[in-house]
């Protein structure tokens, strides 16, 4: 008989994936561990709770395999945690419709991949909780990060739908939003800029921001063991938020953006009133 719960993490090669993947198997639970670099599938070498595989998730059949194989290995899967992603840093003009396509293939349509292949299991338990990895980016835009964002904006909607969709058979979804924490994500290699930038963006934020987004890396407030602790301490909840930002600069950036669109609709309803059109 299945003992603990049963993890699924995407993107568990480093940053937050690694961390929630050890902070899983401390706690006792079992983990499938997907990471799509071969150089990434011994990092979790001696610890019996993990079984990693590789997985591209923007590809289904690998993503089918892998959730066969992880259930063959552990019973089940009670916790399955979106992680995967990257970004790519610049003005939305200058990203063009490839660039754009990459970001979508694994930022959104990667995690509706891993949701299709594990729903059959989990509508056959009448149990589970998908834990999307969202954004700060996804409460508010920020210039050169519009376009990234804008994936997390699906996430959070897909999120949305889910949680509904999903409700009669107990299933349970938390769009979890991270703020700026001390990853891999601003590291040389693991963002993308636009291979044709403008010149004249330069001197504008999204220019700056583009230009000089790795200077950041290694500075983020927030600590990824932290966030880990946070999401096992989640799946653990019998009645798990929709919505859950982690860290104070994702609370105040979705406390800024709600002010702000409140404000914005209440005067223009009164310049434009609804009963009159």
């Amino acid at each position: 008989m299945k003992q603990g719960k049963v993890w699924l993490v995407t993107g568990a090669g480093k940053g937050f994936g690694y961390e929630i993947v050890k902070a899983a198997s401390a706690s006792g639970d079992k983990v499938v561990a997907t990471v799509r670099k071969e150089s990434e599938k011994d990092i979790f070498d001696g610890d019996p709770n993990v079984l990693v595989l590789g997985m591209d998730v923007t590809l289904p059949k690998q993503v089918e395999a892998a959730v066969e194989k992880g259930i063959a290995r552990f019973g089940g899967l009670d916790v399955i945690v979106n992680n995967a992603g990257f970004g790519i840093v610049g003005a939305i003009e200058e990203i063009s419709d490839e660039e754009t396509r990459k970001q979508y293939d694994t930022n959104v349509f990667g995690v509706l991949n891993v949701i299709r292949a594990v729903l059959p299991q989990l509508r056959k338990q009448r149990s589970g909780h998908i834990i999307n990895i969202s954004s700060l980016f996804a409460y508010d835009a920020i210039p050169a990060w519009a376009l990234y964002g804008s994936t997390k904006f699906a996430v959070e909607g897909i999120s949305v739908g889910l949680a509904i969709e999903l409700a009669p058979f107990d299933i349970q979804v938390t769009a979890l939003a991270p703020g700026l924490f001390r990853t891999n994500f601003l590291d040389a290699g693991s963002f993308l800029t636009p291979a044709n930038p403008i010149g004249d963006y330069d001197k504008t934020p999204a220019g700056q921001y583009r230009n000089n987004a790795g200077a950041y890396h290694g500075n983020q407030a927030g600590d990824p063991a932290k966030l880990a602790k946070v999401v096992v301490a989640l799946a653990a909840q019998e009645h798990p938020p929709l919505h859950l930002p982690v860290g104070l600069d994702s609370l105040q950036s979705y406390r800024n953006n709600a002010a702000r669109t409140s404000r914005e609709i209440e005067e223009w309803a009164g310049k434009f009133p609804a009963t009159e059109v």
